[in-house]
Formats: structure tokens, C-alpha cells, sequence
């Protein structure tokens, strides 16, 4: 593992730099590019019990990731994963969870009053759900070494994670009713938070890969932000935004992804204060209006990059936007034809 991540190191250490170049500079070389294609070990179910299958699966992917970037010239960075799903957080508050044989497990609500919300008590992290998860890394770093990065775990905001606990039914007339409590329940939730980014910042490196696009990040923090598409732009700026601001300033930066339909907060997503990366999830119009509306202001790394063939992609791309481009082939061969064009595509750009 150690001799074949060596022999990588210099190729792998290009991509990084490429990425913090492109993270930080307005004004990078090129765009980015990611060509995916099957392959690699089956990822065995996200279950507790299932520790040593998901450690050999971590490791067995990271030969898969060097494989990966001997064969493709783009700017996927090999990484160590421990997927995970969006239940983590809100099973370590109290939240039963429920593990389909089929699919993500995901958390079941816990709360539906802010009488309730009151009760929900912040665990000590090593005596809590998410202390396996540190186990499970602690064994992979053992026996990968130190350099590889690790993939962050599945990470949602303070008030999204609320409101996997507090039934959503619920939770927005709390919103109305008693935002006290919603509040508070948040601000428990962000003390879990932070307590377990800090060791896990420390244990396995400020550098890591997103969990959701898999970007790298020279530093900050990744999280999800889904639940503003359901609210008003006031309500994001009292509930949401200093919670994000907050995380920002003690991680040095922050990369949002959002699923929802929430245009109405793009201005206030500018208020973000070290906003790296935004990706988008939506359809083609909303993709292409994120890439005009930020288009200098942070990196973009939507689901949707383009229409008609790839190469002309970044000749049409905003000025001044700095895009991470995503691109799927059916084969290893065409994924390697594919990052070529890219790469000619993106130098001229």
C-alpha cells in the first residue's frame, strides 16, 4: 500500500497543487476536470457492524484511486473513504436510524415539540455512535501511512441536521412558533459538530476530499445546506447564515453543497464568509444560472456543466468563473480519450 502510494506521490501532489491554485488564485491556469468510470471494489453496506469489510473496502478503493490516476490525466485526487450516510449526526443526538438492505440508512425523527427539543442532551464524543468511525480510520491510517488524504464524512449544517431530529412537519411552524428552541436545538447540534471536526481535522489532516462532489480542499470545511430551499431569505439570514459564518471563520473556509430549489438565496450565499466551492444539484438552467451569478465569486462544481459535446464546454463558461468540470465515460479507455480532449479543451479556454 505504502510502496504503491509512493510511486504515485509526485503525480498526485500535481493534482493537489492544481487544486489549491484553482482554489485560491482568481485567475488559474485552467478549469478543472473529473472524468469518472466504472470500476473498483463493491462498497459493502453502511452498517455499524460492518466495520472490518468497510476498512478493507477503504483500502482496496485507495489501490483502485492510484490505478485510476495511472490511467486518466485529470484531476481526481486519490483519497481514503469511510462513506458514510447523512444519519451520523442525528443517530449520535438520540435519532433511531433505519438501514434498508437496498439503499443509505438514513434517521428517523426523534422530536416534535420544542418541549421535547429542550430535552436533547449533546453526547460526549468517544462515548458516542460516532466513536466507530474514528476506530474504523484509526485503522486505515495505520495501514495506509499518513500521506493519503481521507474523505470527509457525510456532513449536513447545524439547522439541516435539526431537521433530521425534529420531525419537519413541525420544525417550520417551531420555526414561527418557537424558534427559540429550534435555535438551541441547532446550537447543541453545532457543539457535536465541532467537536467531532476538530478531532477529526486533527487525527487525519486539514487537507482532505469532499464527501459530496469529491473535491479537494486545502482547508475549511464541507457540509451540505438543503433545507433553505424550503424557507424565506429572512429566515435563512437569521437561522442559517451565522451558523454557516461561524464554521467558516474557525475552519478557515467552507465548500456548501445544495440540492434544493433555492435561488431565492443565492445573494445571501454570497454572504458566506470564505465560500471555496458551491456545488449545485439541479437542472440546466439552474446550473447555468449558478455559473453566471457566482461566476467570480467562488469555484463551481455543479451536476450540470454543459450542452453538446464537452470540448466546447469551457470556451463558453462566464468570465472570470473557475469550473470543475465533471464528466462520466463508460470505459477506461474512453475516460483517457476524454481527460485528453479536456485537457486541450481547458489550456485554451
Amino acid at each position: 500500500m505504502q510502496a504503491a502510494a509512493q510511486s504515485l506521490s509526485d503525480g498526485i501532489q500535481e493534482r493537489i497543487d492544481r487544486w489549491r491554485d484553482f482554489l485560491n488564485n482568481p485567475n488559474p491556469r485552467r478549469h478543472l476536470y473529473i472524468v469518472g468510470f466504472p470500476g473498483g471494489p463493491e462498497r459493502p453496506k453502511l452498517w455499524p457492524q460492518l466495520r472490518r469489510e468497510r476498512i478493507e473496502f477503504a483500502l482496496r478503493q485507495y489501490e483502485w484511486h492510484l490505478q485510476r490516476a495511472r490511467w486518466v490525466d485529470d484531476d481526481f485526487v486519490p483519497h481514503l473513504d469511510l462513506f458514510t450516510g447523512t444519519e451520523i449526526f442525528a443517530e449520535a443526538m438520540g435519532c433511531p436510524v433505519h438501514r434498508p438492505e437496498n439503499d443509505m440508512p438514513f434517521a428517523l425523527p426523534l422530536v416534535h415539540s420544542a418541549a421535547e427539543a429542550d430535552k436533547i442532551k449533546v453526547p460526549e464524543l468517544s462515548r458516542s455512535t460516532l466513536a466507530y468511525l474514528f476506530e474504523m480510520a484509526d485503522e486505515v491510517q495505520r495501514r495506509a501511512g499518513k500521506g493519503p488524504l481521507f474523505r470527509l464524512p457525510d456532513i449536513q449544517s447545524p439547522m439541516d441536521i435539526a431537521a433530521l431530529i425534529w420531525d419537519k412537519s413541525d420544525l417550520y411552524i417551531a420555526l414561527t412558533e418557537t424558534p427559540r428552541a429550534v435555535v438551541e436545538l441547532a446550537a447543541r447540534v453545532r457543539r457535536l459538530l465541532v467537536a467531532f471536526l476538530d478531532e477529526w481535522l486533527a487525527r487525519y489532516g486539514r487537507q482532505f476530499i469532499a464527501h459530496f462532489p469529491t473535491y479537494y480542499m486545502d482547508r475549511g470545511l464541507t457540509l451540505s445546506e438543503d433545507e433553505v430551499g424550503a424557507v424565506g431569505t429572512e429566515a435563512f439570514e437569521e437561522f442559517f447564515l451565522p451558523e454557516l459564518a461561524e464554521l467558516s471563520h474557525r475552519y478557515g473556509g467552507i465548500g456548501v453543497h445544495c440540492c434544493a430549489n433555492a435561488r431565492h438565496q443565492w445573494p445571501a450565499f454570497k454572504k458566506i464568509p470564505g465560500l471555496k466551492l458551491l456545488n449545485i444539484v439541479h437542472n440546466a438552467q439552474m446550473c447555468r444560472g449558478a455559473q453566471e451569478f457566482f461566476a467570480t465569486h467562488c469555484v463551481q462544481m455543479h451536476n450540470w456543466a454543459g450542452d453538446g459535446p464537452p470540448r466546447t464546454w469551457p470556451a463558453r463558461f462566464p468570465k472570470g468563473s473557475r469550473i470543475v468540470i465533471e464528466l462520466a465515460a463508460e470505459t477506461r479507455e474512453q475516460a483517457a480519450e476524454l481527460a485528453a480532449t479536456m485537457k486541450e479543451a481547458c489550456a485554451g479556454s
